[in-house]
């Protein structure tokens, strides 16, 4: 069981891709979170009801496995939307690549009025990455995991273009999940008072126990 994710955020400047929403895996976050919900409060039911300290303790461990299941059929639900968003990621770059004009060229750092943050900070940024890293999924060859994640925050503060590049394909895909179900938008980086997009490299490692 993986007991601690360290996180170091480097950063280059970019002007990437058009905005992607990550409305998908919201949408698919939602209605797992209901499906919980509802879970939950059915067991609290069963539990309250129940007189007998057995009873109580066997319905709590069947709630257990209904939610061991539930996070992992929700992972696979995930691990599709991630697929559906990379595709078309990958269609929109190419379309861009053959519009961009061939002076086209990336801002600086140094051209940086201002860079794209996440609200709250590092600390907030590494925490909800932690608790949404399925580490369930990850079925560890060795003690420490790594990778460096890449991804664009756009002019809206969306995140897009999310690469993991590590040795395990397991932790990479989960380390892009964790990333498109970040809840809150970044503040984008400004050149001469105008938002442009911004690339991030995220080293990532999990200690695995």
């Amino acid at each position: 069981m993986p007991k601690k994710l360290f996180y170091t955020i480097l950063f280059c400047s970019g002007c990437f891709l058009h905005a992607q929403q990550n409305e998908e895996f919201q949408s698919a976050k939602k209605y797992f979170d209901y499906q919980r919900f509802m879970l939950n409060n059915e067991f609290k039911k069963k539990f309250d009801l129940e007189d007998n300290t057995q009873e109580k303790m066997s319905i709590k461990r069947d709630f257990s496995e209904f939610m061991t299941k539930l996070d992992s059929i929700q992972n696979t639900a995930f691990i599709g939307t991630l697929i559906k968003v990379k595709n078309r990621e990958d269609l929109q770059r190419l379309n861009t690549k053959n519009s961009r004009p061939a002076s086209a060229s990336n801002p600086s750092k140094k051209d940086l009025n201002k860079e794209a943050k996440y609200p709250g900070g590092f600390e907030i940024l590494r925490k909800q990455v932690s608790d949404l890293f399925y580490a369930e999924a990850i079925l560890p060859d060795q003690k420490i995991i790594k990778a460096n994640v890449l991804f664009v925050v756009e002019k809206d503060g969306t995140i897009s273009s999310v690469h993991a590049e590590g040795d395990h394909f397991a932790f990479n895909r989960q380390a892009e999940i964790a990333m498109y179900l970040l809840p809150e938008r970044f503040s984008p980086a400004v050149i001469n008072g105008a938002a442009v997009r911004y690339r991030f490299r995220l080293p990532l490692a999990m200690n695995f126990d």
